[in-house]
């Protein structure tokens, strides 16, 4: 109604049912007595507003901007060289960190480093082992990346798999550990497509960075040929696979052909990872081909002579947090196809193909693209300013905490702020246990695999046993589990195995936060190395425990990378028609041949066989009419 003119001023006001006559600005003070109770940080912005600048971070290590650091970037693609002439400065200095991406990474250098007879002790999150028997550290330490201290100094610091740097979910811990160890040299080791923004990077703390570029040291050749069936297998494969059930499927595969195989993916623990490992690598062995996932492109030395993908398609977790399937990256490809061939193993010049001849041009395609230059580093709000924002926001649970604060948050260009969604998760499962809220915010930052019911579960129990302050003891933990556990009969039971193995990491992550409430750290890691070893024995079995599985979990239905050429096609390229002109049905056998399940060769053997049994059923048909004839 353009034409009307309200006088707001004689409008009447309707406020919480009751009509008085006044001006809008009346209603201002109830309006914002309502807002502040459904927002309270709106009383104090100002203070969470300044407690989530994350727009300096350089500025949070006091102690590393107090002395001029030397930065030098190793850049070089998977088995250069890059990381052996960093550990050689390591090995050579008074006192140095070592910071990698996994366990295994650093179990490795712990080793190496005491081999090379230097006393150097190991931190990850669920172990501390001091090569002092007083428990004095060493002048050297090998750790993941999460537990480097930024308060210690060292003559060198390597950080290795600098590109983890963008990881949505945990590349804050290397813009920890590259702007916060206080070391003279900071080793840096990763792609050549770090090296502009590290020299970025380290403009705003006045630091130069100068670069060693290596090349690979023996060379990798992307074949003409996809190998099409596991009938063309080769001593010194590896079928890289993006899905367990891929996984279990080709294993069983591969052993219905008479051949032995090694089974690795990320689930498994370090121990059974490393003997699947050393059974493959055994030229006296009678296991020849490896069946992995991408575990292999970090944290394992392997002889493979030739890398096959099985598919190129891989599910990832995006910046929302959310599942999806996408091609493989340039860089994904690159460092699983560097694992062919080995400067250091018997195969030394390395061959990489695809499973799927239609996948072939498009590896060739992704390989030849240039890795794209990293641009972000991740952060992620500590343990003191989540306090800070609960002193300010006290009825507010966790979970609301980090929301608001990663809403409020400032952050430079380069930066991001880290995937938050485990963390929440955790924290909206634990919202109704009583907790301070440090050891809630602990409790939180726990590495758990949340896709595993069993351990969910364990977490919760073991957040109700602390908020009772009753210890968590050895007894307490072997009745949660089970303990003792019995050899796995089939995959369902091997996946529990594993489950059981990441509550009891879990169990020792925790003691070392609160070594008073977890005091059993010793008999629990006991535990832990027999079931590993039961894993192992699992695993060296995998495809009896295949075959004695449901056959539903081996249906390969959802199957992820279905790429095109895992449809079998004829030769005029209609669905439905086998190999060589086989009509097969359209159900449960094209199915079969198209998740791999069955082989066009084989469907003919049963094709014959049926028919042959369709034969002798109406042979025998027409034997008994003629009987009833007589």
């Amino acid at each position: 109604h353009n034409h009307h003119t309200f006088r707001v001023d004689k409008t009447l006001i309707k406020l919480n049912g009751c009509c008085f006559p006044g001006h809008v600005d009346d209603i201002y003070p109830y309006f914002m007595r309502h807002a502040k109770q459904v927002f309270p940080m709106l009383d104090c912005m100002e203070d969470l507003r300044k407690i989530s600048d994350l727009r300096h971070p350089a500025n949070w290590y006091p102690e590393a901007r107090a002395i001029q650091r030397k930065v030098i970037f190793h850049a070089g693609p998977t088995n250069s060289g890059k990381t052996y002439h960093a550990i050689q400065r390591f090995l050579a200095a008074k006192s140095g960190v070592y910071c990698g991406p996994l366990k295994l990474l650093a179990h490795e250098i712990f080793e190496k480093t005491n081999t090379a007879g230097v006393r150097c002790d190991l931190v990850t999150g669920e172990e501390r082992t001091f090569t002092d028997p007083e428990g004095r550290a060493a002048g050297h330490v090998a750790c993941t990346i999460e537990m480097c201290s930024v308060n210690t100094p060292y003559e060198v610091a390597v950080i290795d798999e600098i590109q983890m740097i963008r990881d949505l979910s945990r590349g804050w811990a290397w813009t920890r550990a590259l702007l916060g160890l206080c070391a003279e040299e900071i080793h840096v080791c990763g792609e050549p497509a770090a090296i502009d923004f590290i020299r970025e990077m380290m403009f705003t703390t006045g630091e130069e960075v100068e670069v060693h570029n290596y090349e690979r040291l023996t060379p990798f050749t992307i074949l003409d040929q996809a190998v099409e069936s596991l009938d063309n297998l080769r001593p010194g494969d590896c079928i890289v696979c993006f899905s367990k059930n891929d996984i279990y499927s080709i294993s069983r595969q591969i052993e219905a052909r008479g051949l032995e195989c090694a089974v690795i993916y990320g689930s498994l623990p370090p121990g059974t990872k490393l003997s699947q490992a050393k059974k493959f690598n055994d030229p006296d062995d009678a296991c020849k081909i490896l069946v992995a996932t991408d575990a292999i492109g970090m944290g394992l030395n392997l002889s493979i002579r030739r890398i096959i993908f099985n598919s190129l398609i891989k599910p990832n977790i995006n910046e929302k947090g959310e599942k999806q399937m996408d091609t493989i990256s340039t860089s994904q490809a690159l460092q699983i196809a560097g694992r062919a061939g080995r400067f250091s193993s018997k195969f030394k010049e390395g061959e990489v193909t695809t499973m799927h001849r239609d996948d072939l041009p498009v590896l060739k395609e992704i390989l030849s693209q240039s890795v794209d230059p990293i641009e972000t580093a991740g952060l992620h709000p500590t343990a003191e300013q989540i306090e800070m924002f609960a002193y300010h926001l006290p009825d507010a649970s966790l979970s609301n905490l980090v929301d608001i604060f990663v809403s409020l948050s400032q952050v430079d260009g380069v930066y991001f702020v880290c995937n938050i969604d485990d963390f929440k998760f955790l924290a909206d499962m634990i919202q109704h246990i009583p907790l301070n809220l440090r050891a809630r915010y602990v409790f939180c930052t726990a590495p758990i695999n949340k896709k595993q019911p069993f351990v969910c579960t364990s977490f919760l129990k073991f957040a109700r046993q602390f908020s009772r302050d009753e210890p968590l003891t050895f007894d307490w933990v072997c009745r949660h589990v089970n303990w003792p556990l019995a050899l796995p009969k089939n995959i369902k039971d091997l996946v529990h195995l594993e489950a059981v193995h990441d509550v009891l990491d879990l169990y020792l992550w925790l003691s070392y936060r609160f070594m008073d409430m977890f005091p059993d750290t010793a008999m629990v890691r006991k535990i832990q190395q027999e079931l590993d070893e039961t894993i192992q024995e699992g695993v060296l079995n995998i495809t009896r425990l295949i075959r004695a599985t449901d056959s539903t979990i081996t249906d390969m239905h959802g199957n992820v990378g279905t790429s095109s050429s895992n449809n079998v096609t004829g030769s005029k390229g209609q669905r439905g028609q086998g190999v060589s002109g086989v009509v097969i049905d359209s159900s449960l056998a094209s199915r079969l041949v198209r998740d791999g399940l069955l082989t066009p060769d084989l469907l003919r053997q049963l094709q014959r066989e049926w028919s042959k049994d369709t034969d002798d059923k109406n042979n025998d048909n027409k034997g008994k009419r003629k009987k009833k004839k007589k």
